[in-house]
């Protein structure tokens, strides 16, 4: 990939890449991933986020730090309206109960209406009951993007019983068929988090490999890659291209985080900050990675 024509004239690289064809190449490219990061950057989506109480601060300072614009709005008086206006939404069940299932189902049930590209995380989902009906429950309304831990998407499709609390006792690839399954459901990305994330879609599969294992200790990390994909598919048209880049920008930003810093607690401050430093010239130099 010529990434220095990639920052100077993206439209010629694309007339160049389907001229000569694509054999080989990755289901979402270097072109659509900055061409995804480069929209959030100048179109600061507004995103919504129904999510838990433990990760409210990560994961609005992910957002900012993308460049997008965090909303905690998750009363049930106020969600369906907000999911009406804004870009993105997520709806996180880490922190569930009756009332916060409520004002997930009416934001769901307008995101739909609406047309509002909206992420559904299933945290913990297959071990316990209450979460898990919700979660299927909200599947109805057929999220943009679902994104979990292997545990978690078997889980939600009823293939499995779900992992240790948030911690995944499988493998990426025990879940692709379950993932695949969701996908033809929903219509949506389903994207299973694992050392190497796996993305499905409309027959399409990426993997994205990269990230730190201190992104695993760090609380809120996962929580706060929702988010981000809710604000990439608030501004890239495309959902696969729009989690594939939200995706590829959380592990590279761990991966720089991860190289100045000691431990877990100076990774989460470094992260945010690489977070903000990644543009769409370094995410693209980073898609070559991407299968």
């Amino acid at each position: 990939m010529r990434i220095a024509q990639l920052r100077s004239d993206p439209e010629n690289l694309i007339q160049v890449m389907l001229t000569k064809g694509c054999h080989g190449m990755a289901a979402v490219t270097a072109v659509d991933v900055a061409r995804a990061r480069s929209a959030v950057a100048e179109q600061a989506p507004l995103v919504q986020c129904l999510t838990n109480s433990v990760v409210q601060t990560i994961t609005a300072n992910a957002l900012l730090a993308a460049g997008a614009a965090p909303a905690m709005v998750d009363n049930v008086h106020e969600a369906a309206a907000f999911a009406a206006i804004a870009s993105g939404v997520l709806v996180n069940v880490g922190t569930l109960d009756d009332a916060k299932a409520q004002a997930m189902a009416a934001a769901a049930a307008s995101a739909r209406e609406h047309g509002t590209a909206w992420v559904l995380d299933p945290v913990a989902v297959g071990g316990l009951e209450f979460r898990t009906r919700v979660a299927r429950e909200l599947l109805e309304h057929a999220p943009t993007v679902v994104r979990g831990n292997a545990s978690e998407v078997l889980g939600l499709a009823g293939a499995g019983s779900g992992g240790r609390g948030v911690d995944t006792t499988d493998g990426v690839d025990d879940a692709l068929e379950a993932a695949r399954e969701l996908s033809a459901r929903t219509g949506g990305v389903v994207a299973v988090s694992g050392v190497v994330d796996v993305l499905v879609h409309a027959g399409r599969t990426v993997r994205v490999p990269g990230g730190h294992v201190l992104l695993t200790r760090t609380t809120g990390a996962g929580c706060s890659l929702g988010a981000l994909v809710a604000a990439y598919a608030g501004a890239e048209p495309d959902p696969l291209v729009a989690a594939t880049a939200a995706h590829l920008h959380v592990a590279l930003a761990a991966e720089r985080a991860a190289a100045r810093t000691d431990g877990p607690g100076s990774f989460a401050i470094a992260w945010i900050d690489e977070l903000s430093a990644v543009d769409a010239g370094a995410l693209g130099e980073a898609a070559g990675r991407l299968a």
